[in-house]
C-alpha cells in the first residue's frame, strides 16, 4: 500500500474517531419527547443495567413511580446489594424528581435517598431516554462528565411491565437506543427472582 493511500485511510479513521466522540457528548442525547409523567407512573421492572462507579443494586429491582397532586413524581424502589462483600439486603429507596426546564419533561434532576443507615443519598439527572408506557422504559444518568463532553460515569437501567421480558421487536429498538447512548453492550441482565 503507497502512502498516499495510507494518509487518506488514517485521516478517515480520525474522522470517524471524531464523529463517533460527537456522538458520544451527553447532551446531545435525546431523551422521550413530550414525555407525560402520569402515563410513566405505575410499576417497573429492572431487566437490564449498566452500573455506575460504587454500590448499586444488584439485581430483583422494582420501582414504582406516582404523580401527586402537584404533579410532581416520585419513586419508591427495591433491590437487593451486597454490603461489606458478604451481607445480601434487600433495599428500599425513594427519590423525588423535578423537571428543571419545562419544554424538556423527559430530562428530570432526581434526588435520591436509601431507607437505611448503610445506603447513600443524593442527586443524579434522569433522563428517560424512550418508553412506550405499557412495555418498556431506557433511562439514563450521567454522573461525571469527560472534558470532551462524554460521559465518564453514567449508568442505565432498561425497564418493563413485566419482569419476565420483552419481545425481540422492542429488544432491537433497546439495542439501537444503547448504542444512541454510547453504551451499548455494557448491559447486564438483571435478576427477577422476586427476592425483595
Amino acid at each position: 500500500m503507497n502512502s498516499s493511500v495510507l494518509s487518506v485511510l488514517l485521516v478517515l479513521l480520525a474522522c470517524l474517531g471524531q464523529s463517533w466522540a460527537t456522538n458520544c457528548v451527553v447532551d446531545s442525547f435525546t431523551v422521550k419527547e413530550e414525555f407525560d409523567p402520569k402515563r410513566y407512573a405505575g410499576k417497573w421492572y429492572a431487566l437490564q443495567k449498566k452500573d455506575p462507579e460504587g454500590l448499586f443494586l444488584q439485581d430483583n429491582i422494582s420501582a414504582e413511580y406516582t404523580i401527586g397532586d402537584d404533579g410532581s413524581m416520585v419513586a419508591s424502589s427495591k433491590g437487593r446489594v451486597t454490603l461489606f462483600g458478604f451481607w445480601v439486603v434487600c433495599a428500599d429507596m425513594a427519590a423525588q424528581y423535578t423537571v428543571p426546564d419545562s419544554a424538556n419533561p423527559g430530562k428530570m434532576f432526581m434526588n435520591y435517598q436509601g431507607l437505611a443507615s448503610y445506603l447513600s443519598s443524593g442527586g443524579d439527572n434522569y433522563w428517560v431516554i424512550d418508553t412506550d408506557y405499557d412495555n418498556y422504559a431506557i433511562t439514563y444518568a450521567c454522573r461525571t462528565l469527560k472534558d470532551d463532553g462524554s460521559c465518564e460515569d453514567g449508568y442505565s437501567l432498561i425497564f418493563a411491565r413485566n419482569p419476565r421480558g420483552l419481545p425481540p421487536a422492542i429488544q432491537r429498538s433497546i439495542r439501537a437506543k444503547q448504542e444512541e447512548i454510547c453504551m451499548a453492550g455494557q448491559f447486564q441482565p438483571v435478576l427477577q427472582s422476586g427476592a425483595c
